[in-house]
């Protein structure tokens, strides 16, 4: 008879469980972020546009002239006087605001000069009335309604304070001698300070704009922009935000105080899907920048073909993040970003304790962004250099990445219904052909020691990801190797599904919401620690599983056995190994390994004694031991290529039968436990004494051996 037959509720429970964690995955959190009307990426019929030195067409300024003289006082004399001839024409047929001036631009190709000031636009400023106080539009998960260009057209400041709705070729710049010498400042009242919508060609220089409820700049469906030494901070989500454009430059910019990204160039055009890493060219090159003291220095939900070099990124929570984990992107999964020469350093700030303590709940107004108050929109491990949550065929190159509490750099693949496709074709889509070599790891350009807590955080899944050879600490304890050539990679693996504690980490960890002041508990991004942790929980709940099944095992099958007991000591140590370790800090990767070490030297043990008395057992108790040590040499030595899933996942469902086989095993009556070899044992010293009479018969038949006898003749002869 089959043990399923004998115990029914074994497959029930392994259903059950694999049920529950479907519907786990299926109840995950849904994603909050940018929300735009649906978009399609430009043609790729344009390019980048080129500064133009010509006088300006139109000029913006204020009329206080005094308060003027006194802003250009220390410029460069040069620059002063040009300043003041402006303002003479200014005096005479300027605007003061810069919609005014957006609004008589008439033809391609005009320039908008912004003299030295602050433009709070009030004309832009109160709120909508008639019917832009009734526009029909959905709602999105932040409150606000996602517009129609139509409707952003018929009511432009509902949600801007400066609208460029399809102008082409338009150039805005400050004339100060420092882009804060320009200050565009929305005082919270709006989305955006300055939204160029279906506007290619757009040029933005030196200039500030800052405090709004979303973004500071926002270039949406343009083929060609550039963002040129602008300054932006102080925004509830994004300091410069590009999406679904094409032919984009930012360059020596700087952003901070932002509660999501400084620089966001989400959708970029998606030019290179299908490729490998070699491309004709990409979609937006950002160089020269610096983004601080915001949740992330730069993040992009399909941020496509993105090229990043020569920017520094620090003091964030995160130094740059990728990801495919937002639906209502083109562009999706996200693929093709290089990072070339960037300093990626000390992005280990801790902006949750501003959600914890109800100061993200009061208006933005009085928040304090303007003394160093941070509201993170979304969940992300802080304390790390470089994110990739779902991405393929990015190319992280000659970086310097260092002085992170946390990791280096951090891999993990995101399904893809949480971006809404339900295909299972598609739910392994991601976290494929990523990169990482030739990058300066733990040391500052001085060649200075800035180590990262550990360099590499991978959940394990996808195909063709590689790393540099050494990484300082790494989980798993090794990883594939990247060759010299682009697309050598040395140790592949190709794993489906990622390694289930660090799944159960990033489903629990991404329960967040900044709305409802909901901060997940057992998350260690969160502050938990120690027993807190989600990790933590699961090692303790296993651990007082097996240590309840392999005592009672011992006590009733192994104890006669100095093998069984010399075994299930081994198991004990592992258990306290297992749970010590997921308390340790992140460099101790090889405790886990060391548990699983001593774990499967207690199965091998315990099924080698119990194989004379319960051989279905032993073997089943064997097969755990070897998957257990398989899963101990593939997180510490090499990982196992060409296999789909992790040994963890066959050693835990493996684990769930052995629990239960075991369970039953050890409360049969009648059974003695083995005792230690003697002179007329078997080889192996751990067959079972001879029962007693009483003991005979009261146990259970022994499994039959074969009846060799021959058959009885009738009348009972021979």
């Amino acid at each position: 008879m089959s043990w399923t037959r004998r115990f029914p509720a074994v497959p029930a429970a392994l259903l059950a469980a694999l049920l529950a964690l479907l519907s786990l995955l299926a109840a995950a959190p849904a994603a909050r972020a940018h929300e735009e009307r649906p978009v399609t990426f430009p043609d790729g019929s344009g390019s980048v546009p080129e500064y133009r030195r010509a006088d300006p067409d139109l000029i913006v300024c204020k009329t206080d002239r005094p308060a003027f003289e006194r802003r250009i006082s220390a410029f460069p004399e040069e620059l002063r006087q040009r300043n003041l001839a402006l303002y003479e024409r200014c005096e005479k047929s300027g605007y003061r605001h810069l919609q005014e001036a957006v609004d008589a631009v008439d033809r391609p190709g005009m320039n908008i000069a912004i003299l030295p000031g602050l433009y709070e636009e009030e004309p832009s400023l109160p709120k909508p009335t008639g019917e832009c106080a009734a526009l029909k539009a959905p709602d999105s998960a932040l409150g606000y309604q996602i517009l129609s260009y139509e409707q952003q057209v018929q009511c432009r400041h509902n949600q801007n304070l400066v609208a460029i709705l399809g102008k082409k070729n338009l150039q805005i710049e400050g004339t100060g001698a420092s882009r804060l010498d320009v200050v565009v400042d929305a005082k919270y009242q709006k989305l955006n300070a300055i939204r160029a919508d279906k506007s290619d060609g757009v040029y933005f220089r030196n200039f500030t704009a800052q405090r709004t409820t979303f973004n500071s700049l926002y270039v949406l469906a343009a083929d060609g922009f550039v963002i040129d030494d602008v300054l932006t901070r102080w925004n509830d989500e994004y300091g410069f935000l590009t999406f679904a454009s094409d032919h984009g430059l930012y360059k020596n910019c700087e952003s901070y105080g932002n509660g999501d990204s400084g620089i966001y160039p989400g959708s970029a055009s998606n030019i290179n899907d299908g490729r490998g890493y070699e491309v004709p060219r990409y979609s937006i090159e950002i160089t020269g920048c610096r983004s601080h003291h915001n949740m992330v220095g730069y993040s992009g939900t399909a941020g496509d073909s993105v090229w990043v070099h020569d920017n520094e990124f620090d003091q964030n929570m995160g130094g740059a993040s990728m990801d495919s984990a937002f639906p209502g992107h083109p562009g999706l999964p996200q693929n093709h970003a290089k990072f070339e020469r960037n300093l990626i350093h000390d992005n280990n700030q801790d902006y949750y304790r501003h959600v914890a303590d109800g100061t993200c709940a009061k208006p933005p107004i009085e928040r304090g962004y303007e003394r160093g108050v941070v509201c993170p929109q979304i969940s992300m491990p802080p304390g790390t250099g470089i994110i990739t949550a779902g991405g393929n065929w990015n190319l992280y190159e000659g970086n310097w990445v260092y002085g992170h509490q946390r990791a280096g750099f951090f891999l993990s693949a995101v399904p893809a219904f949480i971006r809404g496709e339900e295909a299972w074709s598609k739910q392994t889509d991601t976290s494929h052909h990523n990169r990482y070599a030739d990058n300066i790891l733990g040391k500052d350009k001085s060649g200075a020691s800035r180590p990262n807590g550990m360099d590499v955080w991978w959940d394990g899944q996808g195909r063709g990801n590689c790393w540099q050879d050494g990484p300082d600490g790494s989980t798993p304890g090794t990883v594939p190797r990247c060759g010299e050539r682009r697309g050598d990679v040395t140790g592949a693996s190709a794993r489906l599904v990622g390694e289930p504690v660090k799944l159960v980490q990033l489903l629990v960890c991404a329960d967040y919401n900044v709305q409802a002041r909901k901060l997940p508990a057992g998350c260690d991004w969160y502050g938990a620690r120690g027993l807190e942790r989600v990790e933590t929980q699961l090692a303790l709940a296993v651990a007082a599983v097996l240590l309840l099944v392999g005592g009672v095992l011992w006590w009733r099958r192994l104890r006669g056995s100095r093998l069984g007991t010399a075994a299930t000591l081994a198991g004990l140590a592992g258990l306290a190994l297992d749970v010590a370790g997921s308390t340790m800090a992140l460099t101790a990767t090889f405790v886990p390994a060391l548990a699983l070490l001593l774990l499967g030297l207690w199965w091998t043990g315990a099924g080698l004694v119990l194989r004379p008395t319960r051989p279905w057992l032993a073997r089943l108790t064997l097969l755990l031991a070897g998957l257990t040590l398989l899963d101990a040499f593939d997180k510490a030595v090499l990982m196992i290529p060409w296999t789909p899933l992790s040994p963890a996942w066959a050693r835990a469902l493996v684990a769930v039968v052995w629990v239960l086989w075991a369970v039953v095993a050890s409360a049969r009556p009648g059974a003695a436990p083995a005792r230690p070899a003697g002179p007329d044992d078997a080889p192996d010293g751990d067959s079972a004494p001879a029962p007693t009479p009483r003991e005979a018969r009261t146990a259970e038949p022994a499994e039959a051996a074969p009846d060799t006898r021959a058959p009885r003749a009738a009348g009972g002869q021979a």
